[in-house]
């Protein structure tokens, strides 16, 4: 299962991130915790977690803190800069790279931005240079964040070569939009091609935008397929649209009626108390599928969900970890 969740948010990529020293379980479980939950839209919730985690030393937390405290406040403060410098003094690129764009951020328009160690270039710079070495030794993580550094394509091409998920959907993007020079059946082989090799790497807008592709054939086969594998990375929509079809309410792919897996899955989406409103969709659609079940199977269904939370990713809207935002 962490395979099929490779690369998106949650995992901890040996090349972003340095630790100091070891955590403790109890600090393990808060940066986990504080990761889920700004994941899932709640960096309000996330930061005394976060806190806990980033003040043991530990890098990913860190950013994560900074990038809570920055967006909780929609600008670059004081507090987060000072956690984002933390993690990227200990060679989290990530950190390096929000902090080189900080020149942009709103607190620039305002004129308010908190002074830092090294300028936004500097920390660009700095960024540059741990990566390249990385990347030149065949990293696709680094070759992707070379990407983000210098915004030269070439080294989103190479990640997606590589390997890397993000970079493949990139590129699959790309070309939709008009790179480069194809005959329009080429192209759009080209674009699908991206867009499986993404998807098969486990990147959930790829896997809907592929199942698109085989709707659009009627492979509904195939299509009950991703769509299992989509809300196996713990997508909160990819949750949402298979809880939704194997409860028919409605059903579109051909999937047999399954009440229990259907309300056990939308159930899981009532945690996302956040941003987004998949909640709210499926309080709308429980009572409906409720209906037409027995109290014995709505609590098979909350056993059943109980289950998937012990043996699945947790819940995640997976937002970009370097977002423009």
């Amino acid at each position: 299962m962490c395979r099929i969740a490779f690369g998106l948010c949650l995992l901890i990529l040996t090349c972003t991130a340095v630790w100091s020293g070891t955590l403790t379980h109890e600090q393990r479980d808060a940066r986990e915790t504080g990761i889920r939950l700004y994941n899932q839209y709640k960096a309000i919730s996330a930061t005394p977690f976060l806190e806990t985690a980033a003040q043991a030393g530990d890098a990913e937390a860190q950013y994560y803190l900074g990038e809570a405290l920055r967006k909780n406040n929609r600008f670059m403060t004081h507090e987060s800069q000072k956690w984002l410098e933390a993690a990227a003094n200990q060679g989290h690129i990530y950190a390096m790279i929000r902090l080189g764009r900080s020149g942009n951020d709103l607190c620039a328009v305002t004129g308010n931005c908190p002074s830092g160690s090294k300028s936004p270039g500097d920390w660009l710079r700095h960024a540059y240079q741990v990566a390249l070495p990385l990347a030149e030794q065949g990293d696709p993580e680094a070759m992707f964040l070379m990407y983000k550094i210098t915004l030269d394509t070439d080294w989103r091409a190479q990640a997606a070569e590589a390997g890397h998920a993000l970079a493949q959907y990139g590129e699959a993007i790309s070309i939709e939009q008009g790179a480069g020079f194809y005959l329009f059946r080429s192209r759009q082989q080209e674009i699908e091609k991206w867009i499986k090799a993404s998807a098969e790497g486990g990147y959930p807008e790829s896997m809907e935008r592929y199942l698109a592709i085989l709707a659009e054939r009627e492979d509904w086969e195939g299509v009950r397929h991703w769509q299992h594998r989509i809300a196996e990375t713990g997508y909160a929509p990819g949750i949402f649209e298979l809880g939704m079809h194997l409860a028919h309410e409605p059903e579109r792919y051909g999937h047999e009626l399954d009440l229990v897996k259907g309300y056990g899955l939308l159930s899981l989406l009532l945690e996302l108390d956040g941003g987004g409103n998949l909640r709210r969709f499926a309080q709308h659609i429980m009572p409906k599928v409720a209906a037409k079940m027995t109290p014995e199977e709505i609590e098979q269904a909350l056993e059943f969900a109980e289950e998937w939370r012990a043996t699945h990713p947790p819940v995640s809207y997976f937002p970009d970890k370097l977002s423009i935002y």
